[in-house]
């Protein structure tokens, strides 16, 4: 074809389609390009998930902070892939603001908790904790069995018949209660009465012994029932001194039931208390009646020394309601001799032959723990029962107002 020559028809119609398929091929590569990375909606730019680009003059990095809280946990979601997005500048930080915790942190606290239980709107709902909590009594029934606390439950038996040795209640024979006072001073004089005397025969310790527990357990241990002294103010006080707990007519009762707490803490395992002295201080019904009602309180037995005929312990002991004994007669009080000792155990029988029984008390001599360990031996074969002093609680008691109502 020469230079002057017009084109075909059909060549102009084909470099036509070429330009326009080379067009729409370019349109779809600037498609491609920028759909990766963001759409527009009108309205500004929409990053992948649904979430809005930032605006113009926003700062990045808060609405980078808003876009991480409301993407899931990190623990359920996938590691995300590199962004092709150019590198952001970091801008200046804004103002400190909240963000809610991840979904999977916050889902197991509500937003509201219920407030704590009042506390209780009386002091005599919770005890101070200074002031240790009183046991009931064992004669009184708890509240509730349901709110009861086990260790506040009291025992069904008092401690002088749980701690009392075993005795045949049907022996017919006539009783005697032998009670040696003033144990655990001397060593010697105390392992000889715990080990040398039937175990019927009741030993009494004195609460100023040093090894007070160690021969409460050894006499339990040999058989025998067991009390702690008592000791009282006797009418020749100073010059007979009942010791530094001893219980006196000058001081108040507060004063004397603080002695008598102390001397009953000093051990366990005794059926009650045996008095000692006290000539004056039984003889005072102010000074004796608040003694005996801690010992109710306690569930002890009293047993009487009667140190004088002036003695009101075993009447009080009596009204209300103390397990008791009296002493019918001292082995040793005026004269510790064998001769003399003999002779009082006769007086003994004699009263055990027409009463039923017979209390006796002795201190804690030699020769008194000679002549009872002899005497002993003989006892069943004249028709008498060597008796613990629980076996005799209450019977002396009962004989005298029996006795009182016949006449």
């Amino acid at each position: 074809m020469t230079s002057g020559a017009r084109p075909r028809p059909g060549a102009v119609a084909l470099i036509l389609a070429w330009l326009l398929l080379l067009g729409v091929l370019a349109a779809a590569a600037g498609y491609v390009l920028v759909a990766p990375g963001m759409m527009a909606d009108g309205s500004g730019m929409t990053a992948p998930g649904g979430a809005k680009a930032p605006e113009p003059g926003t700062p990045k990095t808060s609405q980078m902070v808003e876009t991480r809280s409301a993407d899931p946990a990190p623990e359920s979601r996938p590691e995300p892939a590199p962004s092709p997005e150019p590198e952001v500048v970091q801008a200046p930080a804004p103002e400190p603001r909240s963000v809610p915790k991840p979904e999977s942190e916050t889902a197991a606290i509500p937003e509201t908790s219920a407030p704590p239980p009042p506390l209780p709107s009386s002091s005599a709902e919770m005890p101070e904790p200074s002031k240790p909590v009183k046991t009931p009594k064992a004669t009184e029934a708890p509240a509730s069995a349901d709110t009861q606390v086990a260790a506040l439950v009291p025992d069904p038996e008092s401690p002088w018949r749980r701690n009392r040795q075993p005795f045949n209640e049907t022996d017919p024979r006539p009783r005697i209660a032998v009670v040696l006072t003033g144990l655990g001073l001397a060593s010697e004089v105390t392992k000889a009465a715990i080990e040398e005397l039937p175990g019927g025969v009741t030993l009494s310790f004195t609460p100023y012994s040093r090894n007070l527990t160690h021969w409460v357990a050894q006499a339990r241990l040999n058989g025998h029932e067991v009390m702690l002294d008592l000791p009282m103010e006797p009418t020749s006080y100073p010059d007979d001194d009942p010791g530094p707990q001893g219980l006196l007519t000058a001081l108040s009762p507060r004063q004397n039931l603080d002695r008598l707490r102390w001397m009953l803490d000093r051990a366990i395992g005794y059926v009650g208390l045996a008095g000692v002295m006290g000539s004056r201080f039984a003889a005072s019904r102010e000074h004796m009646g608040p003694v005996l009602e801690e010992l109710r309180e306690r569930g002890l037995l009293f047993l009487d020394n009667r140190a004088s005929d002036r003695s009101l312990a075993a009447q009080i002991a009596s009204e209300i309601g103390v397990p008791n004994a009296v002493n019918d007669r001292s082995l040793d009080r005026t004269q510790a001799s064998r001769v003399a000792i003999d002779a009082r155990l006769v007086q003994v029988e004699n009263v055990a032959r027409g009463e039923g029984f017979a209390v006796t008390m002795g201190r804690a001599y030699a020769v008194t723990i000679e002549r009872l360990r002899d005497w002993a031996k003989g006892l069943e074969a004249r028709g008498f029962a060597l008796a613990p002093i629980s076996a005799l609680a209450n019977r002396q008691t009962r004989i005298a107002q029996a006795k009182a109502a016949t006449e």
